[in-house]
């Protein structure tokens, strides 16, 4: 990969669009009040320890493969660790988070289909706004922390292993 802007393919479109959607509905439906933000707080607390908990393993770790193999190929081009290039390089920002958009764009909507099941399931309601954040907080939240994680042990490792062929 190159520090050149990448293009968002269609499937993170469609996730952008998405959450845009599910966003504007939210606030439509329900407002936006104190008791609207305790109430999705205290729903994305409670989701864990209740049925379907598998997926907030299943999609970090899907989230975790992603990262790891971008990652490695960030060490392999010698390019800045993933978060902190978000966080503090304005110029480089949107490309780096349209690579990750790229990558996790199929675990978000997977993650957020499965929180609507679990909201017509188990709360027998449907808010859009907490699909949207189990969405970002179970895939893409993860994939922005183990990306660098995953370069900077590559670096390592790669270190190490130039060391030893020089002994």
């Amino acid at each position: 990969m190159s520090d050149a802007n990448p293009e968002l393919r269609l499937l993170p479109k469609l996730v952008l669009g998405l959450g845009a959607l599910l966003l504007v509905a939210g606030v439509l439906w329900y407002g936006i009040t104190m008791e609207i933000v305790f109430r999705i707080l205290r729903n994305l607390v409670n989701r864990p320890s209740e049925p379907m908990s598998f997926r907030f393993i299943l999609q970090p770790a899907m989230a975790a493969v992603a990262a790891i193999h971008d990652g490695i190929k960030d060490a392999k081009a010698g390019r800045s660790p993933y978060f902190w290039t978000v966080l503090r390089n304005p110029e480089k920002r949107v490309g780096r988070l349209r690579e990750g958009l790229n990558a996790t764009a199929r675990i978000i909507l997977l993650a957020i289909a499965m929180d609507v099941v679990y909201q017509i399931i188990v709360l027998k309601t449907f808010y859009p706004v907490e699909a949207l954040l189990i969405g970002l907080l179970a895939a893409f939240v993860p994939y922005l922390v183990m990306r660098g994680l995953a370069a900077r042990a590559a670096r390592r490792w790669h270190r190490g292993e130039s060391a030893g062929q020089t002994r």
